[in-house]
């Protein structure tokens, strides 16, 4: 059995719901993959508030935030897999091109869908102890940070009674605070970088608000306890982030929560050939979300991890959209002959250059869809983390010796994302490579 849309979507979370949702509101016949038997990804289990603020004007719950939009999609709603799990993906030879999707789910087996466009919004998954070489046994009473979410928002269950969390990561933070409402004791959370890797109002509200010590230049270096947790082995760090033994400390404890980083699930999409970007760990793409392969398109998570669910959403939206639009074009062709996405722009790499650690769409150009004009012409959004705080810098997009546009920018920090607006509407295809600079007031470029 073969299903055949215009656009497929892989994962329900904010980021496929809201793509499937352009996708379908502009025209295009969409299926939407789900592996779980409910909409809304990880929004289920964050039962905390604060998203929707951009999105919605309120300040919802995740599980809020998950009704509203799957009340949206249920307006014009595209053709449902759940429970469904993608076995396999190929890319069709041209000249009809598309995908093919190989899924499973327990109702139809084993079957395929056919798409001129996928968008891929697979989201993140979490490190783990061993991913950070933690030493130790396996005892019962080591969590994620979304794990302990899972047990205690979803199932009811506590992790532990004095839980020691690893790793200042939102979701830790949030996790921090959670505990102690449920009557844990959160004697510390251990951080190996000198500043917080989660959002400034995070550390205010989680950990300052219920007085639980925030430990930098620390981590956790042994896990101790066989059949159960019993306490952790705990160091400061040099400059170099390397344990220094000599000053090492026990921690009594029952449960450790890590929160040491999330990781773009992009394992599906590997035999394609997608051009992966190693800062974010997604895919490198252009200000649609269209990846190295022509009709993969990327977001959310899986493109790189964001702050916001609402950033989350408007990527899924832009990304949608835009694979409806190549599929339109695409049939156009096999219609009546047509170029099926218009004339080709060079795609060109954005060189980044000071202080920048991450940078999204990493190139300009690309297989052009618009019917007239330079495709990437107007303003695009570039989404970036600073290697560094700065209390104030300079952001250019160059090319060659012109600066295309620029913005200031106050209080840049490593663990929160910066969004911008700039203009391309000078941009030269057959010009130098673009340069997208990030420069502090009196510091290096």
């Amino acid at each position: 059995m073969t299903h055949d849309v215009d656009v497929a979507v892989i994962g329900a979370g904010p980021a496929g719901l809201a793509a499937a949702q352009a996708a379908q509101d502009a025209g295009a016949r969409t299926a939407l993959v789900e592996r779980e038997d409910r909409l809304g990804g990880v929004l289920k289990q964050c039962i905390h508030d604060g998203f929707g603020l951009m999105r919605y004007g309120e300040r919802l719950t995740g599980p809020e935030y998950a009704w509203r939009d799957e009340v949206r999609l249920r307006r014009n709603p595209p053709r449902l897999f759940m429970q469904t799990f993608v076995h396999a993906i190929a890319a069709l030879p041209a000249p009809s091109g598309g995908f093919r999707l190989t899924l499973v789910n327990p109702r139809d087996g084993v079957f395929d869908l056919t798409s001129a466009s996928l968008v891929a919004a697979t989201g993140c998954r979490e490190r783990t102890d061993r991913q950070i070489f933690v030493h130790g046994d396996r005892p019962a009473g080591v969590f994620t940070a979304g794990q302990a979410q899972d047990y205690i928002n979803l199932r009811g269950y506590l992790p532990g009674r004095r839980c020691v969390v690893v790793g200042s990561g939102d979701v830790g933070l949030i996790m921090a605070r959670r505990l102690t409402w449920e009557g844990a004791e959160v004697p510390a959370v251990y951080e190996i970088g000198p500043e917080p890797s989660g959002l400034t109002r995070n550390v205010a509200q989680c950990l300052e608000d219920y007085g639980i010590p925030l430990h930098l230049n620390s981590t956790v270096t042994e896990i101790r306890g066989r059949d159960r947790v019993e306490g952790v082995t705990v160091c400061p760090v040099d400059r170099a982030s390397q344990p220094i033994r000599s000053r090492a400390e026990t921690v009594a404890c029952d449960a450790v929560i890590l929160s040491v980083g999330l990781i773009p699930e992009n394992d599906m999409l590997r035999g394609l050939g997608v051009e992966m970007d190693p800062a974010t760990g997604g895919p490198t793409a252009d200000r649609w979300g269209e990846t190295s392969v022509p009709g993969l398109f990327s977001c959310g998570n899986a493109l790189q991890v964001s702050d916001l669910v609402d950033d989350v959403s408007s990527e899924g939206a832009v990304a949608g959209n835009r694979a409806a639009r190549r599929a339109a074009r695409l049939f156009a062709e096999r219609r009546d002959g047509t170029a099926a996405v218009g004339p080709t722009i060079l795609r060109r790499r954005i060189r980044p250059r000071g202080n920048l650690r991450t940078l999204v769409p990493q190139v300009i150009g690309g297989a052009g869809i618009d019917d007239a004009g330079i495709d990437d012409a107007g303003p695009a959004t570039f989404s970036f983390r600073p290697r560094r705080s700065a209390t104030t810098a300079t952001v250019k997009l160059i090319q060659g010796h012109r600066v295309l546009d620029e913005a200031r920018c106050t209080w840049l920090k490593p663990a929160e994302m910066v969004r911008l607006n700039l203009n391309l509407s000078s941009y030269d295809p057959s010009g130098p490579e673009p340069e997208f600079r990030v420069s502090e007031a009196g510091g290096p470029e």
